[in-house]
């Protein structure tokens, strides 16, 4: 039998409604959204299941949102009595993935997200970053095209490495710009500009990074009941003191989430359970390697016929 992994989404497969379904079915992932709501003092829930999707989508609203409902289907996959062998979340998901490995509790993870997002959002005025996701490119020559447009025309670095040919790059306006402008000279076929609040995983990100690590001294974080494979690194982490000084690296660092993957593969995982909304993960898992069985766990039913 071999190895599974738990896997989170982050920014970006947030949807209105999502959750709803293990919320009226299920009391432990209700009590889950009622104590976000009472944790944050404004009511999470009723954003979630109703919208509007423009306040949804505001980086302070998602990120507590999103780690919401993934530790609420994460409660749904729980009452199956399934145990994972790691975790992993992609950016934000990383806290979704702490939880489930006990290193954080999930009050304590919707209370910093929430902060997170909002040091996100005040990092760098609107209108001064960008990002841009990078199709077919070679890595090796974007990170390369990506120091040359930042010493020519404005910082700009890769963000997200997401699967063979999808590559996150994030920075100034003008460089991530001028990147989707010469994408050719790295080997990419396009690129799409995102609609996103601000430079994410960029070294514009460094006085956010600042503000949460204040904050990640306030909060206890256990030993994960197992290893933890984090973005900066793309390796396991089982050190709590470890886990809190990357999660402050994580705002400003590459997401290696390719890399992550395939040490996951080569270790003897071939079970990715995707918990939470949407189905992000599996497809970037599936560009990664055909061969892994992959489960969405993005509705009760799901949750409770996966297994």
């Amino acid at each position: 039998m071999g190895k599974i992994a738990f896997v989170f989404p982050g920014q970006g497969a947030q949807a209105v409604g999502m959750g709803k379904d293990v919320y009226d079915a299920l009391p432990h992932s209700r009590a889950v959204f009622e104590k976000g709501d009472e944790v944050l003092g404004f009511p999470l829930s009723t954003l979630i299941f109703e919208g509007p999707d423009s306040e949804l989508k505001q980086t302070v609203n998602t990120q507590p949102a999103l780690v919401t409902a993934s530790v609420a289907y994460l409660e749904a996959l729980r009452e199956q009595g399934v145990q994972p062998d790691y975790v992993a979340g992609h950016s934000l998901g990383e806290y979704s993935a702490l939880v489930a490995a006990g290193v954080l509790s999930y009050e304590d993870a919707v209370a910093l997200v929430r902060l997170r997002g909002r040091f996100m959002e005040e990092a760098v005025p609107g209108g001064l970053g960008a990002m841009a996701a990078v199709l077919g490119a070679d890595r090796e020559a974007l990170a390369e095209l990506c120091r040359s447009v930042s010493e020519e025309t404005g910082s700009v670095e890769l963000a997200n490495i997401n699967c063979p040919g999808q590559i996150v790059v994030s920075g100034s306006l003008a460089g991530v710009n001028s990147v989707v402008q010469r994408v050719k000279e790295a080997g990419g076929k396009r690129a799409i500009p995102l609609e996103v609040s601000g430079p994410f995983h960029s070294s514009m990100m460094k006085e956010a990074a600042d503000r949460l690590a204040v904050e990640l001294t306030k909060v206890t974080f256990n030993t994960p009941s197992v290893p933890v494979i984090v973005n900066v690194t793309a390796l396991p982490v089982t050190d709590p003191e470890e886990i809190r000084a990357l999660l402050v690296r994580q705002v400003y660092s590459p997401v290696l989430w390719q890399d992550s993957i395939e040490w996951l593969i080569a270790d003897g995982v071939d079970t990715f359970v995707e918990i939470g909304s949407g189905s992000v993960l599996t497809g970037l898992i599936r560009k990664i390697d055909k061969t892994v069985k992959l489960i969405n766990i993005n509705s009760l039913e799901n949750a409770q016929t996966a297994w």
